[in-house]
């Protein structure tokens, strides 16, 4: 049988470099939740969201998915959002994709997996609106880039036609949607300025 007793250890000196640097750390951050954003992204383990954007736990409320996507009928990943801007009232919500990406890659190759292949035809329905412009680019990497992009432009489309944010934005609730990717070859996220804060 697999132990997971080294997880623990490391989990005892991460919390003992935390106090040292900072004594009352844990103490304040079971007081209370108060993020400003929220970042939806890939499960990927490759994409840790606080410690690519250099933020602390507490500072990040995290959802995440294959292939970091935002579907109608997903009740989990609504709920987060509502909560997030309802509760929370996060300020801004990032969407973050990422070059590399094992869900965009099955799903341009049309691979099939399983019952993930439910969850994948959402990425294909993106291929499908955008074939002309993807089908303009001559190399299949550059190729499956660029759906990684529009997959993450979608999702902030999706974000952006919820009844949470239809509703946030009708009460003047200050609440943006932007999307990024992620490069996991050096660690940089990339703006695809394509930032929504209304629904007008």
């Amino acid at each position: 049988m697999s132990t997971i007793d080294h997880l623990f250890e490391n989990n005892k000196q991460w919390a003992d470099k935390i106090t040292a640097d900072n004594p009352t750390f844990f103490k304040s951050l079971s007081e209370q939740q108060s993020p400003k954003y929220l970042w939806i992204g890939c499960s990927d383990s490759r994409v840790p969201a606080n410690e690519l954007l250099g933020m602390l736990p507490g500072e990040v409320f995290v959802h995440r998915n294959i292939a970091n996507q935002v579907v109608h009928s997903d009740l989990n990943c609504l709920s987060v959002i509502q909560f997030a801007v309802e509760i929370l009232k996060v300020k801004d919500i990032i969407v973050c994709g990422h070059y590399g990406c094992g869900g965009i890659h099955a799903a341009y190759h049309d691979e099939s997996h399983g019952l993930i292949d439910n969850w994948l035809r959402h990425i294909q329905d993106v291929y499908r609106f955008n074939q002309a412009k993807l089908n303009d680019v001559k190399s299949e990497a550059e190729r499956i880039d660029l759906l990684c992009e529009l997959n993450v432009i979608e999702q902030v489309a999706n974000i952006s036609n919820t009844t949470i944010l239809r509703s946030a934005w009708l009460a003047e609730q200050n609440v943006t949607v932007h999307g990024v990717v992620y490069n996991l070859r050096d660690g940089i996220l990339k703006d695809l300025n394509v930032s929504v804060s209304s629904n007008k």
